[in-house]
């Protein structure tokens, strides 16, 4: 029976976090330790349930004449997405993210008081996207160049509940033709590969 080989310094544990938004275009820091410097802008604190990081595929099958297996799959749309819930809705980035709004759009009055109003159009909200996860010393960084909010949960105002706004996060190709640039760190073990 052949060894196996476990080793737990391997395995994520997504206990922490953190989420930046900066206006589109703006370049990933340079240094992944450090905290991301202007205009880069924090959303806080996010639920429990964390990051949701998914894939969405759609495929077409060829099957030859004579065939009923097929022969050729093409993969005809395929979506990146991030998912997770802002509890800091009183921010001003997240009240801004939440109403496809600037965050100079939300200025308090002489009374303190901050007034704005929902449009019934919906014009496109493309932004760059920071997202950080981490485990202990092992961290694991997604920089998003062009991201959009292209689904917004309900909100619930209840006794017992923390208010916050539920955000599905959908990439698009930048320049390059990349949706999501990736960095991570985790230590370094050798591998069994016999």
């Amino acid at each position: 029976m052949p060894t196996i080989y476990r080793d737990a310094k391997l395995a994520v544990v997504g206990t922490n976090g953190g989420v930046w938004v900066a206006p589109l275009g703006t370049a990933q820091p340079s240094d992944p330790e450090e905290q991301p410097p202007a205009p880069w802008l924090a959303i806080g604190a996010i639920s429990t349930d964390g990051l949701t990081n998914g894939v969405e595929e759609d495929t077409e099958q060829f099957t030859p004449w004579g065939l009923t297996s097929p022969f050729r799959t093409v993969v005809t749309s395929s979506v990146r997405t991030f998912s997770f819930t802002a509890w800091e809705i009183n921010r001003p980035i997240v009240r801004a993210l939440q109403n496809r709004l600037e965050v100079d759009d939300l200025q308090p009055d002489l009374d303190g008081i901050v007034r704005y109003a929902e449009s019934g159009t919906a014009e496109p909200d493309r932004r760059s996207w920071l997202i950080d996860v981490y485990d202990g010393q092992v961290w694991e960084r997604f920089y998003i160049p062009e991201g959009e909010i292209t689904e917004r949960g309900e909100v619930t105002y209840q006794q017992g509940e923390m208010v916050g706004y539920e955000w599905t996060i959908s990439t698009y190709p930048d320049s390059a033709g990349n949706l999501v640039y990736h960095s991570y760190f985790a230590p370094q073990v050798e591998d069994h590969l016999s």
